[in-house]
């Protein structure tokens, strides 16, 4: 790929082919790499989403791993998970709808146009040592797997073009999460879930919790009103309606 700008002192490790950018970008950041070093491969053979589903990843879409050193808490790694979300919305400027998703999935138009898997490594003081942050984006196709439980959107334009725009929304993003703290960033991100009340399901392993869709909290754990009363769910999959 040609060299796409990067924002002020990050880096593009550019590849044509790896297992996983994820894996490269933590070998690089236990190895020292600073904040904003970015690992894009034209394809990866061993893709990866959340809880470790096969992500297709041929050539034509963007892949991309991201260093981030957030110098917080280890409870606060999740915080940048609605950070990313909230750069990739930040990329659809053409109209479209744009609605994230708990706690990291971004749809347009009602199709998943990325997935984000964020991988944290926590120091012996507890404090977070890095976090590489995972996005693909769907840029030139949408892939339609059976095991998908949305349809495969797409955001159209370069995979250079895309990279661009994703890492000047993750450093603005970055720096307001530094700036203004994860208040801000959740008061963006629900402007772009689903409307508060939309009734929702949520997978926790074998159990299926159905309720109504109440916001996060401060700390990004999902809120829901359920038969039996107010829900706090801190992992788990949110299905079938875009909050």
């Amino acid at each position: 790929m040609s060299a796409p700008v990067l924002p002020d002192g990050w880096t593009l490790v550019a590849l044509d082919s790896i297992g996983s950018t994820n894996d490269e970008a933590c070998r690089l950041a236990d190895s020292g790499a600073p904040e904003g070093t970015v690992v894009c491969a034209r394809e990866q053979t061993g893709g990866r989403g959340r809880r470790g589903r096969r992500w297709a990843s041929p050539v034509g879409n963007l892949y991309s791993s991201t260093i981030l050193r957030p110098d917080c808490p280890a409870p606060r790694a999740a915080e940048l998970g609605f950070v990313a979300a909230l750069a990739v919305a930040d990329m659809i400027t053409d109209g479209r709808d744009v609605r994230v998703k708990w706690p990291n999935d971004v749809l347009v138009d009602g199709g998943k146009v990325a997935g984000i898997l964020p991988e944290s490594s926590i120091g012996q003081d507890g404090k977070v040592e890095y976090v590489v942050m995972g996005i693909g984006v769907n840029v030139t196709f949408a892939p339609q797997l059976p095991e998908m439980r949305y349809p495969g959107a797409m955001l159209g334009g370069t995979v250079e073009g895309a990279l661009e725009k994703l890492a000047a929304g993750l450093a603005r993003r970055m720096r307001q999460w530094r700036r203004e703290g994860f208040e801000e960033i959740r008061r963006a991100w629900l402007d772009r879930a689903g409307p508060i009340g939309l009734e929702v399901d949520v997978k926790l392993g074998q159990e299926l919790v159905r309720g109504h869709f109440c916001g996060i909290d401060r700390d990004g754990a999902l809120l829901l009103e359920t038969p039996t009363g107010p829900r706090k769910i801190v992992a788990g999959e949110l299905l079938g309606r875009s909050a």
